[in-house]
Formats: C-alpha cells, sequence, structure tokens
C-alpha cells in the first residue's frame, strides 16, 4: 500500500476542467442528484448499508482560489460535470467559501492573504480572560462575513437553486479557539481555568450558530447536509463539524468540556457529524457519547492521511448504533477492497469515500465494495 505522498499539494484532489454557468447544464446534474438522493434516502432509513461517494475536491478551492466567487463556481461546476462520469451512490455538491477559521472574525481576527496561498489568521489575544472581554460581533458583519453571504448570493444567483449547496466549514468551537489564541496559550488555559474555557467556547457557538442559521436561510431548499467534508445529501440531517483540536486533548476533556458546545451548534440541525484529521481512534468512544451523532469522519489509508487511522477494526464498535461512517480512502481499487474488508461488519452503516483516478477503476472499486458489504 502506498505512503502519503507529499510531493502534492493535495492528496485528495482531483484535476477538473473549469466550467461556466453558461455552459453548465443544470436540468442534467439536477436531475442526476434527485436519482442518487433516492439511495441516499434509502440508506437513511436502513438499520445497516453501504453508499459509495466518489468525491471531487478541487485544490484550488481550498487555498488562493477560495477568495474568487467566479472561479471557485466555475472550478466546483466543473468537479461536479465530471462526477457524473464515476459510479457513485452520492451527489457532489457546491460550496461557496473554503476559508477556515471564519468565526474567529466575530472577535476582530482578520484574515492574511499571501498570494498563492489559503487565507490565515493570527491570534488576537493572547489571554482567556481578554477574549471573553471582547466586544464582538456577528460574523455577518465582519469583511469575511460579508464576502462569504455575497458568495453564496453568488452561487445561488448563477445556479437558480437547482443544485445541493452546504454551509462553509464549520469548525468546532475548539478549534476556532486556536485562531483567537495561541494555541499553546489556550491550552494551557483550557488546564488551569477550564470553567472560562467553556464561557469562551458557549460564547463561540452562539455566534457560530446564527452565522449558520444565515448561511442556511439564503441556501434555502438547495442545503445538504452535513456539508464540508462529507458525503451529504438534501434528506440527511446533521452539521458537518471540524474539530481537529480534540486530539491536543483527552477524551474525558473533550467529552466534558468541548462537546456541550458542539451540541449546541449542531442540535438545531439535526446533530452532530464529527470529523479530525488523523488518527482520533482513541478518542472513540468519546465522540459516540456526543449527544445526537449521526456521522464520524476519518482517513483509513496511508494515501489519504499523513497520520492516517490504523486500527479499522476499532470502529466496528459503529455496527448497531445508527452512527454513519465516512470513511475516506484514497487508493485504487485493490487499496479499497482491502480496507473496506477490515472496516465492514454487518450492522453497520458506512459510505466508502473513494478518489479513483478513472472511471474504469472507480467502477472496478464501486463493485468490489458492494459485494463485501452486500453478499449474495
Amino acid at each position: 500500500m502506498k505512503k502519503f505522498n507529499t510531493a502534492i499539494r493535495d492528496a485528495q484532489a482531483t484535476e477538473v476542467i473549469p466550467i461556466s454557468p453558461e455552459e453548465f447544464d443544470f436540468d442534467e446534474y439536477a436531475h442526476y442528484s434527485s436519482s442518487l438522493n433516492k439511495k441516499c434516502d434509502a440508506f437513511r432509513k436502513s438499520q445497516s448499508g453501504v453508499l459509495v461517494y466518489r468525491r471531487m475536491r478541487v485544490a484550488d478551492c481550498f487555498s488562493y482560489g477560495c477568495r474568487d466567487m467566479e472561479m471557485s463556481l466555475k472550478n466546483q461546476l466543473g468537479a461536479l460535470k465530471k462526477s457524473m462520469m464515476f459510479k457513485a451512490d452520492v451527489p457532489n455538491f457546491l460550496e461557496p467559501w473554503y476559508g477556515i477559521g471564519i468565526i474567529a472574525s466575530a472577535f476582530g481576527s482578520e484574515y492574511t492573504w499571501i498570494e498563492g496561498n489559503a487565507p490565515a489568521m493570527k491570534p488576537s489575544f493572547s489571554s482567556v480572560d481578554e477574549a471573553l472581554a471582547c466586544e464582538t460581533r456577528e460574523v455577518s458583519t465582519t469583511s469575511v462575513g460579508l464576502h462569504t453571504l455575497r458568495m453564496i448570493e453568488y452561487f445561488m444567483e448563477k445556479t437558480g437553486g437547482k443544485l445541493p449547496v452546504s454551509l462553509t466549514d464549520t469548525q468546532s468551537p475548539l478549534n476556532i479557539a486556536g485562531y483567537i489564541l495561541p494555541l499553546d496559550q489556550f491550552l494551557i488555559s483550557f488546564l488551569t481555568e477550564p470553567e472560562k474555557v467553556m464561557m469562551l467556547f458557549d460564547r463561540i457557538a452562539g455566534i457560530s450558530l446564527n452565522f449558520n442559521r444565515e448561511q442556511a436561510k439564503m441556501i434555502g431548499q438547495a442545503l445538504v447536509c452535513p456539508g464540508h467534508g462529507f458525503a451529504s445529501s438534501s434528506c440527511w440531517k446533521g452539521l458537518g463539524m471540524s474539530d481537529d483540536n480534540t486530539l491536543m486533548i483527552s477524551p474525558e476533556q473533550y467529552l466534558q468540556t468541548a462537546a456541550p458546545s458542539v451540541e449546541k451548534i449542531c442540535r438545531p440541525f439535526g446533530g452532530t457529524a464529527f470529523h479530525s484529521c488523523g488518527n482520533w481512534t482513541e478518542w472513540l468512544e468519546a465522540v459516540m457519547n456526543v449527544k445526537g451523532l449521526q456521522m464520524v469522519d476519518g482517513a483509513f489509508s496511508p494515501e489519504t492521511d499523513p497520520d492516517a487511522i490504523t486500527d479499522l477494526e476499532a470502529f466496528h464498535r459503529l455496527a448497531n448504533t445508527g452512527i454513519v461512517l465516512n470513511a475516506r480512502i484514497v487508493g485504487d481499487a485493490d487499496t479499497l477492497e482491502q480496507q473496506v474488508k477490515r472496516l465492514w461488519v454487518p450492522g453497520m452503516k458506512m459510505v466508502v469515500v473513494t478518489y479513483c483516478a478513472t472511471p474504469e477503476e472507480q467502477e472496478k472499486a464501486y463493485e468490489r465494495i458492494h459485494e463485501i458489504c452486500n453478499p449474495s
């Protein structure tokens, strides 16, 4: 099995040909998406099963290209068009804005744009007390918040609301705190004054919830869940939550201190979909105890993440819980077969996220995955 390739800028990305809105066949994709959503709805109602999602991730949208709404839409329309060539059960979707850390703008943090790079944020405060004393704003009144809403408006106008659209990447309060305070200082505060940290989490959660509701209102019936980074559908519920800093604290600390704010943000959307990069197996039990948990995401091959999950069998604990496993597996059909055989047991609900290079390889992988999980 191949190792993570550090020589490429995005191991999960696919090269696409940008398509302008004027050239894109919206009715064709709407019909395609609707037909796959029937499978998604049946999966939602089932006790166990598998779906295959061939994710179309455009590298430029995760770096400098996220700022340009016209180019971002063209790239993503190109991705939707290309996705129809690959056999799958879950449709791809549009995401107007990809910059992370957006909620930190409510605390006065501003993006730094370096040419050719993704936006970055420098922490504004040196202590939790300073952050709590800050007079925050609604994200929608900040420069990046306004830009995000303008991008949603542009996407909805150009697509006529015919295509599936998700919210922007939703970061957990635990993640956002690292954009408000230097991470080392924040982690010290986590140990020395956890009550104040929880107050900060709760404040971040309220700000995030307000902005998510504003986005959802603009997107309307086109909204898909859980959104960014997850296989998503208009007939599913839950909100995707990037919670990578979970690995910085113990499972017990996560459940007691960080999870309540996550639950607050996600509850109005039907529950939580948890994501962390890296190998978060030791936190699985704690994450499974998050109230309203709908889905968990992980990297399950060495090509997917430099610290990919290795104990695949640990995730058998999800069987018969109704919690969906969103399993990202970069690799060819043989790699997918090997990893799915280790992940799958009866009672699992699993979406296998593939990145096969060709439609032919994808079809081979698709058939093998369904044979493993649905033996005749």
